[in-house]
């Protein structure tokens, strides 16, 4: 889809603004942005970044309401499964291997206006060993 498409689709852009907040709600909490939308042929993540040493996966999960459970819920074992994936190709690339690195959830409800609702969830998972699929993470 082009970038003028991606405007006009209200989830998309639903989807960029709560990505744009979780970044300022980041940057606030002391969390330096590294990379967002980071893709490969594994997947993307919204947002890494870096505190000290720490490298921190970070899914953005955006909804207009809870009606549909909370948007963090929706962050299934298969998305967490894609996600280390993608993770190790960043570290692997950047050499950053030896680096300690988490996983985060920030939860966005869209409420009307300009309102948000934000909620930052640190190492909001772990992977078992069935979900590593390697040993480094």
């Amino acid at each position: 889809m082009t970038a003028g498409g991606a405007r006009r689709d209200p989830r998309q852009r639903l989807g960029r603004e709560g990505e744009a907040a979780a970044e300022e709600l980041l940057r606030r909490s002391g969390l330096v942005v590294l990379e967002r939308r980071y893709r490969c042929r594994h997947g993307e993540i919204d947002l890494v970044a870096r505190v000290g040493e720490l490298i921190v996966f970070i899914e953005v999960k955006t909804r207009r309401g809870p009606s549909y459970g909370m948007p963090a819920e929706s962050v299934t074992r298969p998305k967490r499964r894609r996600m280390a994936w993608v993770a190790l190709d960043f570290l692997t690339r950047r050499g950053l291997l030896d680096n300690p690195s988490r996983f985060d959830v920030v939860e966005v409800l869209a409420g009307p206006g300009e309102r948000r609702d934000l909620r930052h969830i640190p190492d909001a998972f772990r992977l078992d060993r069935a979900e590593r699929g390697c040993r480094r993470l």
